[in-house]
């Protein structure tokens, strides 16, 4: 039985390391549901649909707690695909997109509700987090299509789930958690930007030995 993935972030590896056992038996009962990966992706995302929907009309408490249910739904897709040996090419595909369909509809729908409770502050920060997951995210997929490998980073998915939450239902803490969740993803993506540029710089010398050698 597959544990969680290694993660990279600052919550990852506690999250790894505490929940190995319940992770296992969860994604066991799942399997044995019958129920299949993109199954639960895209009842990730229709649940941060919903949570969107809250946002808007102004809810807040509702929509953190439902980001529980979201995120697990999110950390489970993979492993059930693992299990079933149906892990490839187009679940990978499938979860990303959808991922950042979820990310744009979270933020987008935080920052509508902000901004027209005139929370100026609190709604910009929203926008510059979401542009920031969404750079995580492409500088990502732009290091993996160049055959880079590419996990840095200490605001991760699960982080930023986390830290939602807690700005969601915590009274008075969404804006610290938005200059968080912006701070540490521009820290992200830094760290992101400059991976790629090391190893496509260890990659060049390689070529340029190989070159000398010949």
């Amino acid at each position: 039985m597959p544990g969680p993935r290694r993660a990279e972030g600052f919550i990852g590896p506690l999250f790894q390391k505490l929940f190995t056992w319940p992770y296992r038996w969860v994604l066991r009962a799942l399997y044995r549901a019958g129920l299949r990966p993109w199954q639960l992706t895209l009842l990730s995302l229709a649940t941060n649909v919903v949570i969107g929907w809250l946002l808007v009309k102004g809810e807040r408490f509702l929509p953190g707690v439902l980001l529980i249910v979201a995120g697990l739904l999110d950390i489970f897709d993979g492993g059930v695909a693992r299990l079933r040996g149906e892990a490839g090419p187009a679940g990978a595909f499938l979860d990303s997109v959808l991922d950042r369909v979820s990310d744009v509809i979270l933020f987008g729908a935080l920052y509508w509700s902000l901004a027209g409770q005139r929370h100026e502050l609190a709604a910009a920060l929203a926008l510059v987090s979401l542009v920031v997951s969404l750079l995580v995210s492409q500088i990502r997929a732009e290091g993996e299509a160049m055959g880079l490998h590419l996990t840095e980073g200490l605001m991760q998915r699960l982080e930023r789930y986390v830290l939602l939450m807690i700005g969601l239902t915590a009274p008075g803490a969404m804006t610290p958690v938005l200059i968080v969740l912006s701070a540490l993803g521009t820290v992200t993506v830094v760290q992101r930007a400059d991976s790629v540029f090391r190893q496509l710089g260890r990659s060049r010398r390689r070529v340029t030995r190989s070159s000398s050698a010949i």
